[in-house]
C-alpha cells in the first residue's frame, strides 16, 4: 500500500538509484535472489561497486507481498532475512520497501495504517501520503497530509510525502519553487523523480539551490509544519541550529497577496532584531522587527532563514 512504504536508509540528495528487482528465486540458489543475466550480466555486486566510484549510493525496491506491485518480480514473504541478507551482500545502501500482494497480514508487520506512529524502529523513513501526482493539487495536498505526522519525525526517521516532481513539467517554475522549499522544510526525503539526463537550467536551478538544501540537511532535525492560514495563505515555520527559523511564506490561491509571519507565529521572541536570509534571490535584510512580510504571486513562495541578532 503506497502510504506504507518504509525505506532505510537514506541518504538525502546523493543521487540515489532506486532499481526495479530484476530477479528470480533460483532454486539452485536455495531460494536466494537471482540477479536477471540480461539486465546485470555482471551481476549486481559489479553494479554496486561500480555506482559507488562514482561517489554514489546504490538503492533497490523490494515488496514485503509474495510479488512486487506490478507483478513483473518477486516479493520477500517469507524471505525477509535471506532477501536482506542477499541486498547487503551486493552492496546495497538504500532499500524501498512496498507492500503490495501481502496476503492480509496485519499492518504494523507488513507497513500500513500510519507508519510513522511505529516504524520509526524499523526504517529511517516511512511514507505518510498515497502517491504524488506531478500536478498542483496532488504536491500540496501530500504536503498538508504530511504535516500532519510533524511531531513523529527527527534525526535516523523521517516522514516521507513521496518523491520530488520538480522537472517533469506538469508544473509552472513559482509551483516547483514551492514543492521543493515545502519538502526541504518539512525534512523530506529530497528524492529526484525526473529524468537526471534533460534537466533544464530552471529544474537545477531549483534543485541545487544548496541555502534550501542546507534547511532540509540540519543537524537539529526538526520538522517545520505549517503554523498559520488565512485562506489560501499560509506561514510555515521550523526550528534551525545555532536558535534560527526558517519560514516560508506561501500563497497557494489564485491571485497575487501579500503574507505576514509575526514572530511569536513563528518561534521568535516579540522583541527580536533578526537579519533575514532569501533562500532563493540570495539576499539578506538586516534588522527586521516584529514581522517578515512578502507580496507574493499566485502559487509562489517566499522562504527565509531568521537569524536573531
Amino acid at each position: 500500500m503506497a502510504g506504507g512504504r518504509i525505506c532505510s536508509p537514506l541518504l538525502v540528495l546523493l543521487i540515489c538509484t532506486v532499481l526495479a528487482i530484476a530477479a528470480a528465486r533460483g532454486e539452485a540458489e536455495e531460494g536466494n535472489l537471482v540477479p536477471k543475466a540480461s539486465f546485470f550480466p555482471f551481476g549486481m555486486k559489479a553494479l554496486a561497486d561500480y555506482v559507488h566510484s562514482k561517489g554514489l549510493k546504490l538503492g533497490i525496491y523490494g515488496d514485503a507481498g509474495t510479488l512486487t506491485c506490478a507483478k513483473t518480480m518477486p516479493g520477500s514473504l517469507g524471505y525477509e532475512e535471506q532477501d536482506a541478507n542477499t541486498f547487503a551482500s551486493w552492496g546495497i545502501d538504500y532499500l524501498k520497501y512496498d507492500n503490495c500482494h501481502n496476503k492480509g497480514v496485519s499492518p504494523q508487520e507488513r507497513g500500513q495504517d500510519n507508519p510513522a506512529t511505529w516504524a520509526p524502529s524499523i526504517g529511517n523513513s516511512w511514507r505518510t501520503t498515497g502517491d504524488i501526482k506531478d500536478t498542483w493539487d496532488s504536491m500540496t495536498a501530500r504536503a498538508d497530509l504530511n504535516d500532519q505526522w510533524a511531531s513523529y519525525a527527527g534525526p535516523g526517521g523521517w516522514n516521507d510525502p513521496d518523491m520530488l516532481e520538480v522537472g517533469n513539467g506538469g508544473m509552472s517554475k513559482e509551483e516547483y519553487r514551492s514543492h521543493f522549499s515545502i519538502w526541504a522544510l518539512a525534512k523530506a526525503p529530497l528524492i529526484l523523480g525526473c529524468d537526471l539526463r534533460s534537466m533544464d537550467n530552471d529544474t537545477l536551478e531549483i534543485l541545487g539551490n544548496k541555502e534550501v538544501i542546507a534547511v532540509n540537511q540540519d543537524k537539529l532535525g526538526i520538522q517545520g509544519k505549517k503554523v498559520k492560514k488565512n485562506g489560501e495563505l499560509e506561514v510555515w515555520a521550523g526550528e534551525l541550529s545555532g536558535k534560527r527559523v526558517a519560514v516560508m511564506l506561501w500563497n497557494r490561491g489564485d491571485s497575487k497577496a501579500t503574507i505576514t509571519a509575526e514572530w511569536s507565529e513563528i518561534g521568535l521572541k516579540s522583541s527580536a532584531t533578526v537579519d533575514a536570509r532569501d533562500l532563493w534571490e540570495h539576499t539578506t535584510t538586516h534588522s527586521l522587527q516584529n514581522q517578515i512580510q512578502a507580496t507574493l504571486q499566485s502559487h509562489a513562495c517566499k522562504m527565509y532563514i531568521l537569524t536573531p541578532q
